[in-house]
This record gives C-alpha cells, sequence and structure tokens, in this order.
C-alpha cells in the first residue's frame, strides 16, 4: 500500500513533480494558439500550415494517451513519466528551432507522443504514492495548481510572443523538465511493474486509431483532389479499429463499454460541446489579432475570464449537479455556452473589450462551469465503478478528436481560404459565421441531454477532480492510469 503522506518531505515533492509536468502540457494546449498568426508570418505559412500546428500535438495526444497509461502500469509510472517528460522538452526544443511549418509540424506530432506518456502519469504516480488518507486532498492539489497553470497559459504565451518571440512558447518547456525530471527521480518511489497489467499492449489499436485521426484531419484540412480518398481511408482505418478492438482479447478499449446507453450518449454531447469548444478557441485567438487588431498578449490576457471561472466555481457546479441531477446543467451550460458564442459575432474590427469581448466570454464561462463538472461525474456514474478510469480516459480522448476534427473542418466549412488570416475583414466575416456553426453544435448537444440523460443512481462514484481549469478537455480522473480492473491503461 503507498504510504507516503502529503505533508511529508517527499509528499510536497511528489505533488510539484506532477503539477510541473501535467502543467506543461496543460499549458501548451493553451498558449499556441495565441502564437499561431506570429507564427504564419515569421515562417510563411498558410492557414492550413496553422492548423496543422494545433492538429499534429492533437492527433498523437488523443489516438496514444490510453496506451500512454498502459505502459506505465507495465514499465514502471515514474519511468514512463519521466521518460513522457523528457521527450516532451526535446521536442518542444524540435518545435522552438523548426526552420519552417514542415519541421513545426513533425515536431508536434512527436510532442502528442510524450504528452500521451506524461499526462496520465501524473496523476497516476500520486494514486500509486500517497497514503489513501491523503490521496484526495493530493488530487484536489494537483487539480487546483493545475488549473492556475491553465489560467496563466494565455498570458504567459502572450507575453512570450510580444516579447522574446513566439518561439519561446515551446522554449519554455525546457527547463521545466529540466527541473521536473531529476525531482521525480530522486523523491518519487516507483511502482511496481507488470503486475497490474496482463496481457499484450494494444499497439494495432492505438496505431489504427491515430491513423484514422490523422487522415480525416488531412481530407479536411487540405481539402484537395484527393480528399475524398483520403477521407475513405481514414473511414477505413476507423472500421479496422473498431473491430479490432472488438475481437481483440485484451483491447484498448473495450466496446462493451458502450452497453451503457447513459455512457455513451455523454460522448456524444462530450463530442458536441468539445467541438464547439476546440474550434472556438482555436478561432478566437486568431480573429482579436488578426480582425480586432490586438497584441498577442492583449488576446491572451483576454480570454482569461473563462479559464478564472471554471477554476473558482467548477467544484460548486459538480455539488449543484448532485442535488438537482445532471439533466439540467447538462441541458443549460451548452446552451449559455451558444448564447457566448453568439454574443462573439459582435467581436470585430474596432471592438471594445468591456462592452463587446467580455460579456461574450463570461456567458461563455458561465456555460462551461454549467456543464464540464456534471459532464464529468455523469460519465464515472454511468459505468461500474471498476471501470470508472476507463470511462474518464474515453471520454478526455473523445473532447481532444472533437477538438481536433472541428479545428480541421471549420475554416473548410466557412470559406477560410489559405491566406485567410492575412485578411482581416474575410477572416472576420468567417468567424461570424464559424460562431453560428459553434452555437448550433452546442445547441444539438443541449437537445440530446435533454432527450436522453437520467439522473445517475444514488450511491454512484464521483470525480476526485472536481476543481478544473482546462478548457480544451474534460479532466481525467486518477483510476485513469491506476483502475483496479481495466482502467484506460490497461487492456482488460
Amino acid at each position: 500500500m503507498p504510504d507516503v503522506r502529503l505533508a511529508s518531505p517527499q509528499g510536497k515533492w511528489i505533488l510539484l513533480t506532477t503539477v510541473l509536468g501535467s502543467s506543461m502540457a496543460m499549458l501548451d494546449s493553451t498558449v499556441v494558439n495565441v502564437a499561431l498568426p506570429r507564427i504564419g508570418r515569421d515562417l510563411d505559412a498558410d492557414l492550413a500550415a496553422l492548423q496543422w500546428t494545433v492538429n499534429a500535438y492533437m492527433v498523437t495526444l488523443a489516438g496514444l494517451i490510453l496506451l500512454g497509461g498502459a505502459l506505465g502500469d507495465r514499465f514502471g509510472r515514474r519511468k514512463v513519466f519521466v521518460v513522457g517528460v523528457l521527450w516532451f522538452a526535446a521536442a518542444s526544443l524540435l518545435c522552438g528551432i523548426a526552420p519552417n511549418s514542415g519541421v513545426l509540424i513533425a515536431a508536434r506530432a512527436l510532442q502528442g507522443i510524450g504528452g500521451a506518456l506524461l499526462t496520465p502519469g501524473s496523476l497516476a504516480l500520486i494514486q500509486a504514492s500517497f497514503h489513501p488518507d491523503d490521496r484526495g486532498r493530493a488530487v484536489g492539489l494537483w487539480s487546483g495548481f493545475g488549473g492556475i497553470g491553465a489560467a496563466v497559459g494565455p498570458f504567459l504565451g502572450g507575453w512570450l510572443v510580444d516579447g522574446p518571440g513566439w518561439r519561446w512558447v515551446f522554449l519554455i518547456n525546457v527547463p521545466l523538465a529540466l527541473l521536473c525530471a531529476p525531482i521525480a527521480v530522486r523523491h518519487v518511489p516507483e511502482s511496481d511493474s507488470g503486475e497490474e497489467a496482463p496481457g499484450r499492449f494494444d499497439v494495432l489499436g492505438a496505431v489504427l486509431g491515430a491513423l484514422a485521426l490523422a487522415l480525416v484531419t488531412y481530407a479536411l484540412i487540405e481539402a484537395g483532389e484527393d480528399s475524398l480518398v483520403v477521407a475513405a481511408a481514414g473511414l477505413v482505418a476507423a472500421v479496422a479499429f473498431v473491430l479490432v478492438e472488438k475481437y481483440r482479447p485484451h483491447p484498448m478499449m473495450p466496446l462493451d463499454i458502450f452497453a451503457s446507453r447513459q455512457f455513451t450518449v455523454i460522448n456524444v454531447v462530450t463530442l458536441c460541446v468539445y467541438a464547439a469548444f476546440g474550434g472556438f478557441f482555436f478561432l478566437a485567438a486568431l480573429q482579436l489579432q488578426v480582425a480586432v487588431g490586438w497584441s498577442a498578449l492583449a488576446a491572451g490576457t483576454a480570454l482569461l475570464p473563462t479559464t478564472v471561472l471554471m477554476l473558482l466555481l467548477s467544484a460548486r457546479s459538480g455539488e449543484l449537479a448532485v442535488r438537482i441531477g445532471p439533466r439540467i446543467p447538462l441541458t443549460v451550460g451548452p446552451l449559455l455556452c451558444a448564447a457566448g458564442m453568439l454574443l462573439m459575432t459582435r467581436v470585430g474590427p474596432g471592438a471594445s473589450y468591456l462592452t463587446e469581448v467580455l460579456p461574450a466570454l463570461l456567458v461563455l464561462g458561465l456555460g462551461m462551469v454549467t456543464l464540464v463538472a456534471p459532464l464529468t461525474a455523469t460519465v464515472l456514474a454511468a459505468v461500474e465503478t471498476t471501470r470508472a478510469g476507463l470511462a474518464s480516459g474515453i471520454n478526455n480522448a473523445a473532447a481532444r478528436a472533437a477538438g481536433l476534427l472541428a479545428v480541421a473542418a471549420l475554416p473548410l466549412l466557412v470559406g477560410m481560404g489559405p491566406e485567410a488570416y492575412r485578411e482581416p475583414d474575410a477572416f472576420d466575416e468567417a468567424f461570424g459565421r464559424a460562431m453560428v456553426l459553434c452555437a448550433a453544435v452546442l445547441v444539438a448537444g443541449s437537445v440530446i441531454a435533454f432527450a436522453t440523460v437520467r439522473r445517475p443512481a444514488p450511491g454512484c462514484r464521483r470525480p476526485e477532480c472536481r476543481t478544473h481549469g482546462s478548457v480544451a478537455v474534460p479532466p481525467l480522473e486518477p483510476e485513469t492510469a491506476v483502475g483496479p480492473a481495466g482502467g484506460v491503461s490497461r487492456e482488460t
């Protein structure tokens, strides 16, 4: 049994290294969007290259995050976490020195592999190291500090872009890794390896999942003569992934978990809301700089209210959902988010922050607060306790996949050309259409939730990560990496 106490020096070191490691990946998901216009100008990249700068990272992260935890179970969680941190840092260094967009995109894909190793590992280390009496508080502190990091991300990204340059958005990960890895090696106890992870790794499933995402994303972004062929190949890969998961003795994602109607429905709602969020945060950072004309620092700072609201109010939202049930929050939350995005259609050249940008972001943030915690709780309550980690990980991966597909599809659907981000008026018009489309997807998610979500049975498991600051994905739960009977990191 793990016996490290949170108040001990070792406990504080463990908490520090897990916060540092997870913050690297969380910061990267928030600061890069702010840097995109400057990256495009410096590397003479078109809009498709900027989309790939975001999505190359998300394809490998979403496709491999389930496998990343399995490696920790098999070879030791500290070892895999450290490898992930160092891998992420090396890929970040390559991003920072990239001479062109092609190298940057390749480095971002490598970054996603590192993120898939360290993201589930940070919570796994807490679960495997701390005494059971301290574990809940340790998870709460990890979640809270991670939320602070997410809140600082856009501001930090803007400051780096306007100051030393966009390359430091990536290079800043190197000193963080050089601080994090030695602390982990010195102070974090290694978990037992191999005993909790019977069977073979589902490498084929992970590869097919990532390949399907990559091919469909390519078809949407490039939109050339061969797009239909590539999209068809992506669908074939997706079908092959489902068949592998169905018939493989130790699948990465056991399909029988979708026998729970509630679990399936909540993941459909997740796809709707996080597709809208992914598209919004990709385009909003561009809109504030390209059309409104703000600096990167001003644009990054402007987006802070959504994250701050989630950090301050997500725990209370979760408590409210426990009292009244998830149906109302999961219906009202997306509608509030849709209203916030429609308000963003007023944001254009010469927009005022106080009268146009801030009201939209406050409404959007309140909507996110209303729905994120109940969504996570309902996912966990939809399956038996022993599969809570598996449920959390699938829901997290679904949100990442929805976001990357939205980033790929939205510019195509609203008519953004390759040079759109260099043409303020054209970008502004397309942004307005994109916000209407995102709002429509959110309304669809709200309708689905109202029609299908039911109150969980009494005594269902509740999430430990109750304070949440990330706007990109729902929080992972500790069992994601160390579930007692089939967490995401395992192949049961």
